[in-house]
């Protein structure tokens, strides 16, 4: 029976340590309110709210009943872990592929009009390993008839995709290059005609700029706008059509190439700043929507042009299109950002 009393004791003092570790507050129910709403307020979920209270479902709450609710006990980046094992899967399905496909030393000519970087896509190397096998350094100027080692590996072991962009032979030229934008002069000439291009290009640019731009930014918005009417369910990221609004954006930007952090907060902080006036199709913008105007980001949109943007709104209950210029948005508005 001691022991017995003991293990009981025991069991008891662990879920009173439990209950102790999770903060509650006190809420008095007002008109209108739902459990869904008073878990939402205190990022909680409505499993909680019931097993502190005691409440069975289908029970009605009664106005002016003060509940015990636990605060921040809503966790929806759990799923990290899992994530993290399928990036480390094919990073060794990658390594496994690299093996099989060995790189050759051939010897190549200089000719006139050549840089290092244009040699490497011809062959499908990188600047540096044409470096490293002819000891080359940062700005060494490169002769006429000069003869080189280039290691040449096969078009599929070495492919890196940015985006799905149509097949043009100016996209494959922009596309191959921008991991070896490190061109060297060979005669003044050159040099003059360099300065005139633009030589280096960033991510952004592939997004947002030029034609390749706006077809990422237009892919964007046409995404979007295709979830239009979606109901809004808060911690939701696309399960059977449903969105909350970070939910909403990370999932339009995922299925277009781009990995974007799961709350708003954090998406305010990721890709660059852009002015209120440079705003352009497909930019992310951030709001402050507490009654009180606490000063930090919790909510967020997808920009569609000409003063209106996307997002999944706890107010209309839906995915809905709202004019940037409403007195409640402009007021609130917190800045933009466009992700790379």
């Amino acid at each position: 029976m001691r022991k017995i009393y003991a293990l009981l004791m025991t069991l008891s003092l662990a879920t009173v340590a439990t209950h102790a570790a999770v903060k509650t507050t006190k809420h008095t129910i007002k008109n209108g309110e739902t459990l869904y709403t008073i878990a939402h307020k205190n990022h909680t979920t409505i499993e909680e709210v019931r097993k502190v209270n005691g409440i069975k479902k289908g029970e009605t709450l009664k106005l002016g009943r003060v509940l015990k609710v636990p605060k921040n006990t809503y966790f929806p980046n759990k799923k990290k872990k899992v994530s993290q094992k399928k990036t480390t899967k094919k990073t060794r399905i990658v390594k496994k592929t690299s093996k099989k496909t060995k790189s050759k030393l051939s010897k190549y000519r200089i000719k006139k009009g050549d840089t290092l970087s244009s040699i490497a896509s011809k062959h499908h190397t990188t600047v540096s390993k044409i470096r490293a096998n002819n000891h080359m350094k940062k700005g060494e100027t490169l002769k006429l008839g000069r003869a080189i080692k280039v290691p040449s590996v096969k078009k599929s072991s070495h492919r890196v995709r940015f985006t799905k962009v149509k097949k043009k032979k100016s996209n494959k030229r922009l596309v191959a290059s921008i991991s070896r934008l490190d061109s060297v002069k060979l005669t003044k000439k050159t040099v003059k005609k360099s300065t005139k291009k633009k030589t280096t290009f960033s991510l952004s640019d592939i997004f947002f700029g030029g034609s390749n731009g706006s077809n990422k930014s237009t892919k964007i918005t046409s995404l979007a706008k295709k979830k239009l009417g979606r109901r809004y369910v808060w911690g939701a990221t696309g399960a059977k059509n449903t969105f909350d609004c970070s939910g909403f954006t990370t999932y339009v930007y995922k299925k277009n190439g781009i990995r974007l952090p799961r709350r708003a907060i954090a998406q305010s902080k990721y890709g660059k700043y852009v002015s209120r006036k440079n705003l352009k199709k497909g930019d992310l913008i951030f709001f402050d929507t507490s009654k009180r105007r606490r000063g930090y980001v919790n909510h967020v949109g997808i920009y569609l042009g000409n003063g209106k943007f996307i997002h999944a709104s706890s107010a209309k209950k839906k995915v809905v299109i709202t004019s940037l210029n409403k007195n409640f948005y402009s007021k609130r508005y917190k800045g933009a950002r466009r992700p790379s």
